[in-house]
């Protein structure tokens, strides 16, 4: 089976896991990265090379000051914990976002797993931590700008000014949560990503789940803006979807 090159999650519906159930919305965060952990190995061993996970946006440091903190707690402890598991899986852990308001911790933790990984030959995973991908394009004309551009840069040159360059397009983005947008995650990189929305949260996902996904993804006609083949007759057919309900 076909599955993607570059893999982005949007681990979305931890805090309503946990009110859903009477309890404090860090329970759903810690359940979440134990889901994190599952589908990591899951996408290393099904072949996936890059996988990309939202762990905090720039938008997220709106919420509560308690949710904050025990958020970047719950990053750093998580980092130091899971060197190990890294390692045993020869995966290469790189950073995306705006290292400025990290806290220290998280930004020591983070540092010494990027380092200690960058050697391996497995699959690369991608922590898009404090990320937004307004930020990190208008970052990287910034660097552009500091290094001597001038005028328009191209393409490729504004790539490699990216937080990650080594990164190719993302091909997947599986969003859990019931949720059906963006949220300013690799806008560059999605260009032509194809999208899967499941309704379930995010420490409810499974392997399962993720296997469903890749089969979705193995029987897509991927065009990047070319014309339907022949046989398609013109017709463009649509998935039926049923938003979370409100309220």
């Amino acid at each position: 089976m076909k599955v993607p090159d570059h893999l982005g999650i949007i681990m979305d519906g931890n805090g309503r896991w946990a009110t859903s159930r009477g309890l404090d919305r860090s329970k759903g965060h810690s359940e979440g990265l134990k889901t994190t952990r599952r589908i990591v190995r899951a996408a290393s061993e099904a072949g996936v090379r890059f996988l990309s996970l939202y762990v905090f946006s720039t938008e997220n440091w709106k919420r509560s000051t308690e949710e904050v903190g025990f958020l970047m707690g719950l990053v750093a402890r998580h980092l130091e914990k899971e060197l190990d598991f890294y390692n045993a899986l020869g995966l290469r852990v790189v950073h995306s976002g705006e290292r400025e308001g990290l806290f220290p911790d998280v930004l020591r933790a983070l540092d010494r797993t990027v380092a200690l990984t960058s050697s391996h030959k497995g699959m690369v995973v991608n922590l898009a931590l404090n990320y937004g991908g307004q930020d990190e394009i208008l970052r990287a004309m910034q660097r552009w700008s500091e290094e001597g551009g001038r005028g328009r840069p191209s393409a490729g040159e504004l790539r490699r000014h990216f937080d990650a360059p080594i990164l190719p397009d993302i091909d997947l983005v599986v969003r859990t949560g019931g949720e059906f947008r963006v949220s300013n995650f690799f806008l560059w990189q999605t260009a032509y990503a194809e999208f899967i929305f499941s309704q379930k949260l995010w420490p409810d996902f499974t392997e399962d789940d993720l296997r469903a996904a890749f089969r979705e993804y193995a029987g897509r006609d991927r065009r990047f803006g070319s014309a339907p083949p022949a046989d398609a007759r013109g017709a463009v057919h649509m998935a039926e979807v049923r938003p979370r309900p409100h309220g």
